[in-house]
């Protein structure tokens, strides 16, 4: 039989245990944009709806080796990062880029989880700005993210948004997108900052506490759109509708007792809502 082409995203995060974030939201987003997903697992979480109650860091060596044996066997197109937990890891991890420079890097600069568990210590965010931001195809901050990474105020306006995207690429980034699902007001504004133009992504904000993994999931679905040869603004489009609609549909939905899940697999049920 002649062999179908298929295209192949990676996932450098961190592993949640209750199947909503991290790693596991990474690949099931994979899989609902029809890519093959792989995963370089960097740390283990204990973690539920409620919150995080562990955080065991994988060796850095190890974290190597998971990269090496995927990259020497897999025809990876597209890489997204999530949780890194601490400097060496954000170092190794840097290193294991580097020697492959020629596929695009989605950094989802992952500080604080849903629930308000932090997931980054203080050293590594200064890690994270020397040696991954300059790798980094696309950034996915968050508000809260941006203004950390710059050591600034979080950004009120959407001029102050603008703002720190250009001082974000400026460390070193390609493009800029902080989401602003943290934000005030009816409709939620992202803000992508790509070669020196402002595109806005607009939406309803959506009244539900399901709203674990979204970050996650919104790196790893760009990543998915990279994988398959899209554009970078056409992969934001996707990803945007994506996430959305994952939002919706699992508003309604009854997993756990804290913050729940987004809907990863809406598009099983109704394959014309996938992004």
């Amino acid at each position: 039989m002649p062999q179908t082409h298929v295209p192949i995203a990676l996932t450098i995060a961190g592993s949640d245990s209750s199947g909503g974030a991290g790693i596991q939201a990474d690949l099931k987003t994979f899989s609902a944009f029809g890519v093959y997903g792989a995963s370089v697992i960097t740390a283990l979480t204990a973690q539920n709806t409620r919150g995080v109650s562990g955080v065991h860091q994988v060796p850095v060596s190890f974290i190597a080796a998971q990269f090496e044996a995927v990259m020497s066997d897999l025809a990876v197109t597209a890489i997204k990062t999530g949780m890194l937990g601490d400097a060496p890891t954000v170092r190794t991890v840097a290193a294991c880029l580097a020697s492959r420079p020629t596929i695009p890097v989605v950094v989802d600069p992952v500080m604080v989880a849903t629930s308000g568990d932090v997931l980054l210590d203080p050293d590594a965010i200064i890690a994270v700005r020397e040696f991954l931001i300059p790798r980094a195809a696309l950034i996915t901050p968050n508000l809260p993210e941006a203004a950390k990474l710059l050591d600034a105020s979080v950004a009120a306006t959407e001029d102050a948004i603008i703002e720190q995207a250009r001082a974000l690429q400026r460390l070193g980034c390609s493009a800029v997108l902080i989401k602003g699902g943290h934000g005030e007001g009816g409709e939620a504004v992202d803000i992508l900052f790509s070669e020196d133009e402002v595109h806005r992504f607009v939406r309803a904000r959506i009244a539900t506490k399901n709203s674990h993994g979204t970050g996650c999931t919104l790196s790893a679905a760009i990543a998915a759109g990279l994988a398959e040869g899209k554009s970078l603004l056409t992969a934001v489009e996707a990803a945007k509708e994506y996430v959305w609609q994952a939002l919706v549909s699992g508003a309604s939905r009854d997993i756990g007792t804290g913050n729940g899940p987004v809907d990863h697999h809406f598009g099983l049920r109704n394959p014309r809502q996938r992004g």
